[in-house]
C-alpha cells in the first residue's frame, strides 16, 4: 500500500470524534486507507445488495448489529441511516465508533449536514500527491514558500502528467488509457446518473471533454454551454456535478486591486491530469509534451499538487489567481494571513528573462520585494533571478 498523508489525521481525529467521514472521488483509495488505518474494526460495504437493503429497511437493527467500532463503506447508499447514527452517538459519544466513507460527495454531505453536524470529522482523500507516489513524507506547509523544497524526483514530468495519480494505475501497473476509459464510463453511468437526471449521457460525456479542453482557463459558462449545445443553467448544474464528485475544482480570483478592473470569474482545473489527457485523447507522454494545451496541463499539475497537499493536511488551500482586464496575470497567488506570495508557472525546461515579467510587474505594483515571489518551471534545477526563487516542477 502507498502510504497516504491523510492517515495521520485519520488516526488523530478518531480520538476526537465519535464519527469520521472520509469522502473523495471514486477510486482515490478511501477504502484501502480506512481498512489499513482501522484494521481491527469491523467492515461492511453498502455496495453489497443485502447489506444495503438491511441498512435501508431497518437502520436501527443494522446499527444494533454493527454498534462500532465499524467502517461503513459507501454510507450514502442508505441515507436514513444517518439519523439513527445521530441518536446512537448521542447515547454513546465514545470517539472513533464509526468510520463512514463515500464517493458521491453531494449525497453523503447532504446526509451529514442534516444529521451529523458537530458529531463527525470530515476528511477528503484526493488522488495521490507526487510525494506520496515517491514515498516521501511531507510536513504540513507552515507558509507558501515551504511548499517548494523537495530536491529530487525519480519521475518523468510528461509521463507523470499522462499517467496521473489515481492509485490503481500505479499499484496494479494498468495502462492509464485502459483504466481511465473504464473509470470515465463507470463515473458517468453510476455517479452522474445518481447525482442529476441526465437523459443524454453521451452529451454529458461531450461536456466533460469540452471541460477538459478548458483546464487552466477562466470558466465561461456561456461558451461552454454553446459549444455543447445545452442551456446555460444546464452547464452550471453539470459543472456543479463535476465539483461535487471531485473531478474538477475552481480557483477563485483574488480581490487585490491596482486601480484596475479585475477578473471575477474562477479558473477551472481537474484534480488529475491523467484524466484530462484521456479526455483530450492524448495517447502517450510525447503527445502531452507537444500538445497545444501543454502549458495548461503543466499549470493544472502544479495547481492540483498544491490543492492536494493542503487538503491532505486538513487545511484549506489559501491559493487564488490574479488577473486584470488589461492582461496582467499571476497564475497562483497565496494569501498567507494577508501576506501575498505570487507564483508563476511555466512548462519550459529552459529559463528565459521573459518568464519573470509578470512577477516583476505585480511585485512593483504591490510594493513587495521580489524575494516574496517564485517561478515554478518544467526543468530540474534550483536557482534564483533577481531575488525570485526558481523551483523545479517536483519541488512541490
Amino acid at each position: 500500500m502507498i502510504k497516504r498523508t491523510l492517515q495521520y489525521y485519520l488516526e488523530r481525529d478518531a480520538r476526537y470524534y465519535p464519527i469520521l467521514t472520509v469522502t473523495g472521488p471514486r477510486q482515490s483509495g478511501k477504502t484501502t486507507l480506512v481498512r489499513n488505518t482501522f484494521s481491527d474494526y469491523e467492515y461492511v460495504s453498502l455496495e453489497e445488495t443485502d447489506l444495503r437493503q438491511f441498512a435501508r429497511e431497518d437502520p436501527r437493527g443494522f446499527l444494533d448489529r454493527y454498534p462500532g467500532p465499524v467502517v461503513i463503506d459507501e454510507a450514502q447508499q442508505a441515507p436514513d441511516l444517518f439519523s439513527f447514527l445521530n441518536t446512537s452517538v448521542d447515547r454513546d459519544a465514545a470517539p472513533g465508533r464509526f468510520i463512514l466513507t463515500g464517493s458521491q460527495n453531494f449525497l453523503l454531505m447532504e446526509s451529514v449536514s442534516q444529521s451529523l453536524a458537530g458529531r463527525t470529522g470530515i476528511l477528503n482523500l484526493l488522488p495521490l500527491q507526487r510525494s506520496e507516489l515517491e514515498g516521501e513524507e511531507r510536513q504540513a506547509p507552515e507558509n507558501p514558500a515551504a511548499l517548494f523544497h523537495n530536491r529530487h524526483s525519480r519521475l518523468d514530468l510528461w509521463g507523470t502528467v499522462f499517467q496521473g495519480f489515481y492509485p490503481r494505475i500505479h499499484v496494479s501497473s494498468i495502462p492509464p488509457e485502459v483504466w481511465l476509459s473504464d473509470y470515465t464510463r463507470t463515473y458517468i453511468e453510476r455517479d452522474v446518473r445518481s447525482l442529476v437526471n441526465i437523459g443524454d449521457l453521451e452529451r454529458f460525456e461531450r461536456f466533460l471533454a469540452l471541460t477538459a479542453g478548458r483546464t487552466g482557463q477562466i470558466l465561461n459558462y456561456s461558451s461552454l454551454a454553446n459549444d455543447c449545445g445545452i442551456a446555460l443553467d444546464t452547464a452550471k448544474r453539470w459543472i456543479s456535478v463535476l465539483k461535487t464528485s471531485f473531478i474538477i475544482f475552481l480557483l477563485s480570483p483574488h480581490h487585490k486591486n491596482f486601480n484596475k478592473r479585475i477578473i471575477k470569474s474562477p479558473k477551472l482545473y481537474f484534480y488529475d491530469t491523467g484524466l484530462v489527457c484521456h479526455l483530450l485523447r492524448i495517447k502517450n507522454p510525447e503527445q502531452a509534451r507537444s500538445h497545444p494545451l501543454r502549458g495548461a496541463l503543466f499549470e493544472n499539475l502544479m495547481a492540483a499538487e498544491i490543492v492536494k497537499t493542503y487538503t491532505h493536511h486538513r487545511l484549506n488551500p489559501p491559493v487564488y489567481f490574479w488577473r486584470d482586464r488589461t492582461g496582467h496575470e499571476i497564475d497562483l497567488l497565496f494569501d498567507d494571513g494577508g501576506k501575498l506570495f505570487p507564483v508563476e508557472i511555466k512548462s519550459g525546461q529552459t529559463i528565459s528573462p521573459g518568464m519573470f515579467d509578470s512577477l516583476t510587474w505585480w511585485s512593483s505594483q504591490a510594493g513587495q520585494s521580489l524575494e516574496s515571489a517564485a517561478l515554478v518551471y518544467g526543468g530540474d534545477e534550483y536557482s534564483s533571478h533577481k531575488g525570485i526563487a526558481v523551483r523545479p516542477w517536483f519541488s512541490i
